[in-house]
């Protein structure tokens, strides 16, 4: 099973998708952006490039998420957290980002934006029913289990 990785001339010098860890789940992305930092005002979003491409086989996703140090610290964020990348996707890889702090927040070249992670996914096909079986839990969402 191939999982290929192409990195873009125009990025060369920052790392490719990297465990930080022995035990990390996710492997840290990198913001390419070689002409500009750039800045993500208050309740701003932008798509951050990643400087790389990448091919994963069928039966594959990669989820990208957000790191926590730069939620919790700055307020950054995806508004679409996680992102789906599909295995048939060969497009860069980029992350949309959003600022929910109070102040500007730059991004600069090489910096760590997100993290991704690879995942098998499973395609089902839905058998049209009538009626559902019953369960414990029934119809009851939205908090219905309690706080």
């Amino acid at each position: 099973m191939d999982f290929l990785i192409q990195q873009l001339e125009y990025a060369k010098d920052i790392p490719l998708p990297a465990y930080q860890t022995a035990g990390a789940a996710g492997m840290d992305l990198c913001a390419a952006t070689p002409d500009a930092p750039i800045v993500l005002k208050p309740m701003e979003r932008k798509i951050v490039p990643c400087g790389f491409k990448m091919a994963l086989p069928p039966g594959f996703e990669a989820q990208i998420r957000p790191r926590s140090g730069l939620a919790l610290k700055h307020g950054i964020s995806m508004p679409n957290a996680p992102g789906t990348i599909d295995a048939d996707y060969r497009g860069e890889v980029g992350v949309v980002l959003i600022n929910l702090g109070n102040e500007d927040f730059t991004i600069r070249h090489g910096d760590r934006i997100a993290q991704m992670i690879i995942s098998r996914v499973e395609r089902i096909e839905f058998t049209p029913a009538k009626s559902l079986p019953d369960s414990g839990r029934g119809e009851g969402g939205y908090g219905s289990t309690g706080v």
